[in-house]
């Protein structure tokens, strides 16, 4: 029996095979909960029905996290399937490719700023609110992810260091104000891994090098080891913890100089 078993979740975020979703989906599934997806635009339908396929799913929603109608009806829908819901996984960031490169002054806009905050932390205490009845009395639990450059300046990250800032603040007060109906909130920081997001960062690859070589265990993180993690926290045997960001980055996070001895 899985850690998992009986548990319904909602998946919001995949997109290719090598997203970290895609690490937490199967992990998910391994674990024994029946799972839902949502896919932004129809140009991803087709691949997320695939992928939700693959994970015995056929429950797939369009979900554009900007739409706050397209928000409720995920729900809607959900509800035509299923009873309630356990755990719902925010994994969505953007900002614009213009405002992650160069100087972090001189290329952020009002705009970007606007947008990058709105998809990367907003959709998260949107997707709470309008699952809130669903989850209530369940003691389910809503994971996102974040980064490192939420606390520490990265090269090229910009704006979005400022969005996951603010998502690890939703992470605590979504955690005190959902607390009483029985739910947890946590984010999973996690290393930085080789996804179709992270291809948007520039200088994306020396950051894997830097990190591999830096980490106390000398080697980037896995999907695989993100989705076991979040399996962990969105499970029973996590019951205890809520309003928490766990580092899953090999530790790189808690070391402060380089590898002198290579």
């Amino acid at each position: 029996m899985g850690m998992l078993e009986g548990k319904k979740a909602l998946i919001v975020g995949v997109a290719s095979k090598h997203s970290i979703a895609s690490g937490i989906a199967a992990a998910f599934q391994r674990e024994g909960a029946e799972l839902a997806f949502t896919y932004q635009n129809e140009r991803l339908r087709e691949r997320v029905e695939g992928f939700a396929e693959g994970w015995g799913s056929k429950i797939v929603v369009p979900c554009d996290v900007a739409n706050d109608s397209d928000i409720d009806n995920v729900f809607k829908e959900l509800g035509k399937h299923w009873d309630g819901v356990d755990i719902v996984i925010h994994s969505v960031g953007f900002a614009p490719a213009n405002e992650l490169a160069g100087n972090y002054v001189d290329v952020t806009t009002r705009e970007g700023f606007r947008i990058a905050h709105d998809i990367s932390s907003y959709s998260f205490v949107a997707l709470a609110r309008a699952g809130r009845e669903m989850m209530r009395g369940r003691n389910g639990s809503l994971l996102t992810l974040t980064y490192l450059g939420a606390q520490k300046v990265l090269p090229n990250y910009n704006v979005m260091g400022l969005a996951k800032a603010s998502l690890e603040a939703n992470v605590r007060y979504m955690a005190a104000s959902l607390g009483p109906d029985g739910t947890r909130v946590n984010g999973i920081s996690a290393g930085p891994i080789k996804t179709l997001a992270a291809s948007g960062i520039g200088s994306f690859r020396k950051m894997l090098s830097e990190n591999a070589n830096r980490a106390p265990l000398r080697r980037n993180v896995t999907t695989e080891e993100v989705g076991n993690s979040g399996a962990f926290l969105c499970s029973d045997m996590a019951s205890g913890i809520t309003g928490e960001i766990l580092y899953v980055d090999a530790g790189f996070n808690i070391t402060a100089m380089g590898n002198l001895e290579d």
